[in-house]
């Protein structure tokens, strides 16, 4: 007798097989050495490891002072990553880039259970 599918978990392959879309946004302040090197390490980062599954928003919140409260911005440069859920925040110029990949959910964390 032939088992039935499980929908369940066709649900699952068919999600794991569409690439996932990142949606980053990078707060600056101007074009400070620590502004420029986020740009640059986030630009590095994405290009290597994302391949074009991201989209990356630049605010620099001279220009935009407004935003600051929108994301809760408390210190500059942050990252936040909106999509994929869970979001983080990752303050810095991502100068770490083995933080930055565990913020961005892109390696496990090495002591997780």
């Amino acid at each position: 007798m032939r088992k039935p599918k499980s929908k369940t978990r066709e649900y699952e392959k068919a999600i794991a097989a569409v690439p996932r879309k990142y949606l980053l946004r990078l707060y600056i302040s101007g074009t400070t050495p620590r502004s420029v090197r986020a740009i640059e390490n986030i630009k590095r980062l994405c290009d290597t490891r994302l391949k074009g599954c991201y989209e990356l928003e630049i605010v620099d919140i001279y220009q935009q002072p407004a935003s600051l409260a929108t994301d809760q911005i408390i210190a500059v440069p942050t990252l936040i990553k909106t999509l994929p859920l869970p979001m983080r925040k990752l303050i810095g110029d991502l100068s770490d880039e083995e933080n930055v990949l565990m913020g961005l959910d892109l390696v496990k964390t090495s002591g997780a259970a």
